[in-house]
């Protein structure tokens, strides 16, 4: 039993140690406090009031022993409870000393019923709860280097500064770079407080698209219908990750250059609504081709024209430039050359080109080297080079000496060859033709031998017969 006890003690302990570590990694962040002035009518803009407030932000229940700093209002500082560790995260709390510190603004909220179609059934009843009956605030935080984006809606009883996240939402990809034709995960999930009696009525998603002053809806979920409003070709949600997890983060199934701008993810709950924004860039780096290639053979005082052509590149921004590299491996800059406008492809990317008139008169260009375009993009830098040779050089270098003495080894070694083996078929034709006539001699001698005895055979012959 006692073993047990000890057991138990010893966890307890250990439980209370993990809370109060995980309480002293959430910040006290600083915001400001945004309001709209009172008094002021007559159709003008609201003017505002900016004041410093601090959020000591916590997991669980707070001391409220921290000490107040003298420049900021004791009415604007705020106990806030996160069980949900959202506004604990590393990227809100950054090192003392630090420069970057997360942004944050508070402003005060009202709840209120959302008009939108796939948010609507969310407040079919026209009665408000009473739970509605308290001080309700909204605030939006961005971390350091821009690696979390959130907003959170919290209720504090009436004329209290202590203050429960109720409803937050969160992005871990507040800016997006994407190749082309890749599929894109735009993150953003959200929470609801279990013990809030708003919980259990149902939820609603909404992505907007939003590019130079022109926005469209791109996905509309109503998560209490289970009814999907509406939605772009191509994107889609985890239904099952968003009503287990709260995972609304939008799928992109292939990246295209109409796809950048910005996306808004906003979470609505009865009366309540949170939304976080990101950037999505489409990115994709030049092809780069000269014109002609290979280069023509090139003399001293020759104007040589060169194109560079860019193309299926995106976004816009590029910077075309060309260098030289002579034989000794020094590097020339040409400037860019007579840069032409872009042209955009069917796809959405872009395409441009630098000509280059090289005038070899006013130009060192020694013996020849490499010519160079390089283009300079968001996608990275991209080179290509094409081989560029100059005849009528005066001085040859020691490497073109030593070529020149081995192509005059080889030719002498070769005229050698070719009159050993002339000189060597002369001398065999002469004995053949030598030992061919003493065979035509032999043969004439004997044919004389053989006429002769038979000469001397007839003439005998005929004196014995007379």
């Amino acid at each position: 039993m006692t073993y047990f006890s000890t057991i138990y003690k010893l966890s307890l302990v250990a439980a209370v140690c993990f809370v109060q570590a995980e309480d002293s990694r959430c910040p006290v962040l600083e915001c400001w406090f945004v309001q709209e002035k009172t008094g002021r009518g007559g159709g003008l803009t609201a003017a505002v009031d900016q004041e410093r407030s601090l959020l000591h932000v916590s997991a669980g229940a707070h001391s409220q022993t921290q000490k107040v700093p003298s420049d900021i209002k004791p009415e604007r500082i705020y106990f806030v409870t996160d069980p949900a560790g959202s506004f604990c995260h590393q990227s809100l709390d950054p090192p003392r000393g630090s420069i970057e510190k997360p942004s944050c603004e508070t402003n005060p909220f009202l709840p209120y019923p959302s008009s939108l179609k796939w948010a609507a059934s969310l407040t079919d009843s026209e009665r408000s709860p009473h739970y509605l009956q308290a001080d309700w605030f909204s605030t939006s935080i961005l971390g350091t280097n821009k690696e979390l984006a959130i907003s959170g809606i919290m209720r504090a009883p009436a004329a209290s500064k202590e203050l429960s996240v109720i409803l937050s939402t969160t992005t871990k990809t507040v800016s997006v770079h994407t190749r082309l034709g890749d599929p894109v995960r735009l993150d953003c999930s959200f929470w609801v407080d279990p013990s809030s009696p708003l919980s259990g009525s149902g939820f609603a998603v909404e992505w907007r698209y939003q590019f130079r002053g022109k926005g469209r809806v791109v996905l509309a979920y109503d998560g209490k219908t289970d009814h999907l409003a509406d939605d772009d070709e191509g994107a889609t949600l985890d239904f099952d990750a968003l009503h287990k997890r709260g995972n609304a983060s939008l799928i992109l199934q292939k990246a295209e250059v109409h796809h950048s701008g910005m996306y808004i993810c906003t979470v609505f709950l009865p009366y309540l609504s949170t939304q976080v924004t990101m950037e999505l860039e489409v990115v994709e780096p030049p092809s780069l081709a000269i014109h002609p290639s290979p280069l023509p053979l090139t003399v001293p005082g020759q104007i040589l024209t060169v194109q560079c052509d860019a193309s299926g590149f995106a976004p816009l921004s590029l910077t075309l430039s060309w260098q030289y590299k002579d034989v000794h491996g020094k590097t020339k800059y040409l400037g860019s050359g007579r840069v032409t406008g872009h042209k955009q492809a069917w796809d959405g990317t872009y395409s441009q080109s630098s000509r280059l008139e090289l005038d070899t008169a006013t130009i060192d260009l020694s013996r020849g080297g490499e010519l160079t375009c390089v283009a300079e993009h968001l996608g990275g830098a991209r080179q290509a080079s094409v081989a560029l040779n100059m005849l009528g050089f005066s001085t040859p270098t020691i490497e073109d000496s030593m070529a020149m003495v081995g192509v005059a080894l080889v030719l002498y070694g070769l005229i050698k060859f070719i009159s050993w083996t002339f000189t060597s078929s002369g001398s065999k034709l002469s004995r053949n033709k030598n030992l061919k006539k003493r065979l035509q001699q032999t043969v004439i001698g004997v044919h004389k031998r053989k006429n002769k005895q038979n000469l001397k055979f007839k003439i005998k012959n005929i004196g014995y017969m007379r």
